[in-house]
C-alpha cells in the first residue's frame, strides 16, 4: 500500500495548511538560512506514512531528530536527509546538536522545527 505525502503547513502561527498528495513519497524540501528555518515551521505526516526530509543549510551543522533518534549532517552544498516510516506518533522536535568543546557530550539549540504524526 502506497503511503499519503506529508501535511505540511504553510504559516507558523495559522492552523490552516495544505495537504500534498502524490502517488509515492516526496521528499520535503526545508531551508535553514543563518540558524532559522525559511518557510513552515511544523510539518504533518499520518502514521505509517514514508517520509523524506531533505534540509538544506547554509551553513555546517549537526541535527538530530527527537523520539526517532536520527541525526544527519547538513552542508552547504550537501542536504541532509531523514528517510523513515512514521511509526510513532506525537510531536518531535528537530535540533542543531552543538558540541561541548573538550567533552564527548553534546547540547541542544533551540527547536529548528516540529514534526507531528498523526494518528491513521
Amino acid at each position: 500500500m502506497m503511503s499519503l505525502a506529508a501535511l505540511l503547513f504553510l504559516g507558523t502561527a495559522s492552523p490552516d495548511g495544505a495537504l500534498y498528495a502524490a502517488q509515492a513519497p516526496v521528499p520535503i524540501e526545508v531551508e535553514i538560512k543563518q540558524g532559522k528555518l525559511v518557510g513552515a515551521r511544523t510539518i504533518r505526516v499520518r502514521q505509517g506514512d514514508e517520509v523524506t526530509l531533505r534540509v538544506a543549510s547554509d551553513k555546517t551543522i549537526a541535527l538530530h531528530l527527537h523520539g526517532y533518534d536520527i541525526e544527519r549532517a547538513a552542508a552547504p552544498d550537501m542536504p541532509a536527509v531523514f528517510s523513515f516510516t512514521a511509526r510513532a506518533t506525537g510531536r518531535f522536535s528537530m535540533e542543531e546538536h552543538i558540541p561541548d568543546a573538550g567533552k564527548k557530550s553534546h547540547s541542544h539549540a533551540p527547536a529548528v522545527l516540529y514534526l507531528e504524526v498523526l494518528p491513521k
